[in-house]
C-alpha cells in the first residue's frame, strides 16, 4: 500500500496504457499498442541504453586493463551489453533457510534482451498440454494453435534463422537461411549422428538477410556486447525505437514501480513509482495497466499493491501470486578434443552463438524422468580475453612462460568443445516467492523472499545431461577434465535462477480460484490489468522462453487494443 508519509504527485495526463518494463514483453506491448494508435507510457527501472551507440562490439580486449573481466554491474564481462546482475546495490532479495537461488535483474532500456543468447524456440504442441500427457503440473488454458499466428508474426517482425525439420514438438517457423556449421560444429554433428542424437541448425533471432531496414549479420561474433548494426534482436531498437517513432510512446527511465493504484471500484488507475534520480514518489495515470517487469518483479509488484480490497496483494484472491515459479534446469560439460589442436588458420567467423543445437530427441515414457532438455553447443576460436581457455594449466603441457607458453596457447587454441543442457522444471509447492516481512529496498519497498527446491525429476534429468555430454566428448575422441558430479552435488545442477529463465508467479488459467490471469493475460479480478512477461506461463518447457513471451505479449496487446475499441476496458 502506498506509504502515507510520501506525497504522490500525479501527472494530469491520462494515458491509454501504462506498461511497466521495456524488455521482451514490455517492448512488444509498447510496439503493438502504439501501432494500434494507443497513447502509451513505459516505466523502466533502469537507465537509457542504445546498442547502436553504447555497444562495445568492436572493442579489443587489450584496449582495457581488465581484458574483458567482469565488473559488479556486468557479471558476464565488462564488454557485455547488459547492465544489472545477481546483486544490485540497494535492491536486495532474501532466501528462506536451505534455499539456493540467485535472481538476475537487468536495469536498462530493453531489459534482458540486451543479454540473452538469441536462442528463439517456439513452445510445441506437447508443451502446452503436459499434464494431459504425463499427469504432472497443469495444462495451459490455450494450445499451440492459439499462439501459432503470433509466433509467425514475431518471426516476420524480428527475424530468425533456422531450418524446416517437421519435428513433432519443435515447430518450424518463418525462417531466414541458417549460417553454415563451423569446423568444430561439423565434428559435433558427426558424433551426434553416430550416437543417434538429433542435431539440426540452431534457431536464433539474428538476421542472415536484411529485414525491415536492418542489415544482415556481418559475423563479428560479438552479439553479447550489443549489435551496433542492429542485426540481432533487442527490444531496444527493434520494438521500443519504432514505438517511439509513432509519437505515441512516452518512455520514462529510472522509474522504480512501487504499486498499481486502484479506484474505489477496484479498477486499476495507474502506477505509483519512485523517480530514482531524485528519490521522489511519482504517479502516472492510465486506463489500462500492463505489467511486464519480468516474472518475479511483476509478482513482487502485485504483492506490494495491497489495499482494503486486496489485502493479500492485487489480483491475488486465488493466493497464487508468486506461486508455481520455475527456472530452466542446467548443467555444462566441456571436453578437450586433441584432433582440433594445431588448427589450420581459416575463416571461423559466425554469429555470436551456436550454428547447431540438439532438440529433445528421446521418449520420456522410456526414461526415469518425465521432461526433456535441449543441448547447446559451444567452442571454436572465439576472441581471447580474460579467463581465456579456462587456464592453460589444465592442458597436457601444464603451462609455462615465455615462448613456450605462447606456443602452447596456439597449440591448444580452439581445441575445446562444450555442451550445455537446458531442461524443463516441473512446478512444485515448495518453490515460490513471497514478500519478506522485514527487509525493504533503498526506497522502502518490501523485497522478495525465495523458497526453492529441485525434485528427483530435475536431478535425474541433469544426470542424463551429464552422461550424454560425456558420451559426446568421448565420441569426439576427447577428454573431460572434470569428474562426473555426484548425487550429493545434484549431478552438477545449476542453482535456481542461474539460467535466468524464471517463469510463473502469475500463471494463466480458466479458473480464478487457481490462477491469476485468464488466457489473454488479463487479471481475473481487475479487468483493466494485464501481465505480459513470463509470469503467466503455466509450465517451463525445454525451450528458452523469450520467443513465447514475445508472441503472448503481442497476442495480449492485440486483445487490449480490440477491447479498448469496444469500450470493454
Amino acid at each position: 500500500m502506498f506509504t502515507p508519509h510520501s506525497p504522490r504527485p500525479t501527472q494530469s495526463k491520462v494515458f491509454d496504457v501504462c506498461i511497466v518494463g521495456s524488455g521482451a514483453g514490455g517492448g512488444m506491448a509498447a510496439y503493438t499498442l502504439t501501432q494500434a494508435g494507443a497513447e502509451v507510457i513505459v516505466l523502466e527501472a533502469g537507465g537509457p541504453w542504445d546498442n547502436r551507440s553504447d555497444s562495445a562490439m568492436l572493442t579489443w580486449p587489450y584496449e582495457s586493463p581488465r581484458r574483458g573481466a567482469s565488473t559488479p554491474e556486468r557479471p558476464f564481462g565488462e564488454f557485455d551489453a547488459c547492465i544489472g546482475g545477481w546483486d544490485i546495490p540497494g535492491e536486495p532479495y532474501t532466501r528462506a533457510p536451505g534455499t539456493d537461488f540467485r535472481w538476475w535483474r537487468a536495469r536498462m532500456v530493453g531489459g534482458r534482451t540486451n543479454h540473452w543468447g538469441r536462442i528463439s524456440l517456439r513452445f510445441g504442441p506437447y508443451d502446452f498440454k503436459r499434464k494431459t500427457r504425463d499427469g504432472l503440473g497443469d495444462d495451459w488454458p490455450i494450445a499451440y494453435e492459439d499462439v501459432a499466428p503470433w509466433y509467425d508474426r514475431v518471426d516476420r517482425l524480428v527475424g530468425i534463422f533456422g531450418s524446416k525439420e517437421s519435428l513433432p514438438n519443435e515447430p518450424d517457423g518463418v525462417f531466414q537461411p541458417p549460417p553454415k556449421p563451423r569446423c568444430y560444429e561439423l565434428l559435433v554433428k558427426q558424433a551426434a549422428d553416430r550416437l543417434h542424437v538429433t542435431c539440426i541448425p540452431a534457431r536464433l533471432s539474428i538476421l542472415t538477410r536484411p529485414l525491415n531496414g536492418r542489415p544482415a549479420c556481418h559475423y563479428c561474433g560479438q552479439c553479447n556486447r550489443g549489435c551496433k548494426t542492429n542485426s540481432n534482436f533487442t527490444s531496444t531498437n527493434v520494438l521500443i525505437a519504432p514505438a517511439l517513432a509513432t509519437g505515441k510512446l512516452t518512455l520514462v527511465t529510472n522509474a522504480m514501480a512501487r504499486e498499481v493504484t486502484l479506484d474505489a471500484a477496484g479498477r486499476a488507475t495507474g502506477v505509483a513509482y519512485v523517480d530514482k534520480t531524485t528519490g521522489t514518489d511519482q504517479h502516472v495515470r492510465a486506463k489500462v495497466v500492463v505489467l511486464a517487469a519480468s516474472a518475479l518483479e511483476s509478482s513482487r509488484l502485485l504483492l506490494n499493491s495491497r489495499s482494503t480490497l486486496f489485502p493479500n496483494g492485487l489480483a491475488n484472491g486465488s493466493g497464487t501470486v508468486g506461486r508455481y515459479i520455475t527456472d530452466t534446469t542446467g548443467t555444462d560439460v566441456a571436453g578437450f578434443i586433441p584432433k582440433l589442436m594445431d588448427h589450420v588458420p581459416h575463416n571461423h567467423d559466425g554469429v555470436g552463438g551456436m550454428h547447431l543445437y540438439m532438440p529433445w530427441w528421446l521418449d520420456n515414457s522410456k526414461l526415469d524422468f518425465p521432461r526433456g532438455y535441449h543441448i547447446e553447443v559451444w567452442g571454436g576460436r572465439g576472441m581471447p580475453g580474460y579467463g581465456f581457455m579456462g587456464g592453460i594449466h589444465r592442458y597436457p603441457s601444464g603451462g609455462g612462460y615465455g615462448k613456450q607458453l605462447k606456443a602452447d596457447y596456439r597449440h591448444y587454441y580452439g581445441a575445446t568443445i562444450g555442451f550445455s543442457g537446458r531442461g524443463e522444471m516441473i512446478p512444485n509447492d515448495d518453490t515460490y516467492c513471497e514478500l519478506d516481512p522485514r527487509q525493504v529496498d533503498r526506497w522502502g519497498i518490501p523485497v522478495l523472499r525465495f523458497h526453492w527446491k529441485w525434485t528427483d525429476h530435475e536431478y535425474k534429468q541433469v544426470k542424463h545431461m551429464q552422461e550424454t555430454f560425456r558420451a559426446l566428448v568421448a565420441e569426439l575422441g576427447g577428454e573431460v577434465f572434470s569428474p562426473m558430479p555426484t548425487a550429493e552435488r545434484g549431478f552438477g545442477i545449476a542453482a535456481g535462477g542461474t539460467i535466468i529463465h524464471e517463469l510463473g508467479g502469475t500463471r494463466m488459467g480458466d479458473d480464478p480460484k487457481t490462477s491469476v490471469v485468464n488466457r489473454w493475460g488479463q487479471a481475473h479480478e481487475v479487468k483493466n490489468l494485464f501481465v505480459a512477461d513470463g509470469g503467466p506461463f503455466v509450465s517451463q518447457a525445454d525451450k528458452n522462453p523469450t520467443w513465447t513471451i514475445l508472441a503472448l505479449s503481442m497476442r495480449t496487446s492485440d486483445y487490449i487494443a480490440d477491447q479498448m475499441k469496444k469500450g470493454a476496458l
